[in-house]
């Protein structure tokens, strides 16, 4: 009996911090790191329940078409010592080209805003493949300098939604590095194989 319990905390203990089996939601922290599949990079992430779209950091931002498709080419606005420590090389922050996906409004801070000015910002939209833990989803991020935060990537709530995320303040980094196969539908089975086999025991 001693030995079935010490078995079943094994399996279970992973994902202790992370999963939620009964309603297939998976508990993040509220930093989590995040890979970018399109720029080849892992960086840290705020994961923000309250912000519906996401944002990555960028600045030098410019749109233009070739062959017919609008592109949109920035800079990642993360500081040196972040690159280094986040071993993100030159070829991965400077002039990143990525297909546009379109362009987003989002409301401006009335502190921020000078009398006459519009009362938003409207920004590029580009969509990126990023894994959170086992879990992979394509999502669109708008591009705007946030070389003032801490977290280069903000995390809004459609692409916590399609992760099937569930946000505890309390935790950080509970996920994790980055560990995603292929198709989003292998992640999934990977966790429900790993609960499938807790329940066996």
């Amino acid at each position: 009996m001693m030995r079935t319990l010490l078995a079943l905390l094994l399996v279970l203990s992973p994902l202790a911090a992370v999963a939620d089996g009964a309603s297939g939601k998976m508990i993040y922290g509220l930093h989590e790191k995040v890979h970018i599949k399109e720029l080849g990079i892992t960086v840290p992430a705020k994961l923000d329940t309250g912000a519906g779209s996401g944002s990555l950091s960028a600045r030098y931002i410019r749109t233009f078409e070739r062959d017919g498709v609008e592109m949109v080419e920035f800079d990642l606005a993360i500081d040196r010592d972040d690159r280094e420590e986040w071993s993100v090389t030159r070829e991965q922050w400077d002039d990143v080209e990525l297909p546009l996906s379109g362009h987003v409004r989002i409301k401006r801070r009335a502190e921020s805003v000078a009398p006459g000015d519009r009362d938003y910002s409207r920004r590029p939209v580009v969509t990126l493949t990023i894994c959170m833990g086992r879990r992979q989803e394509q999502v669109e991020v708008n591009l705007t300098n946030r070389s003032e935060f801490r977290y280069p990537l903000l995390m809004g709530s459609e692409a916590l939604q399609g992760l099937g995320a569930l946000v505890d303040p309390s935790l950080s980094m509970a996920a994790g590095e980055p560990d995603c196969q292929d198709s989003k539908d292998n992640v999934v089975e990977s966790d429900d194989q790993t609960m499938e086999a807790a329940e066996a025991l």
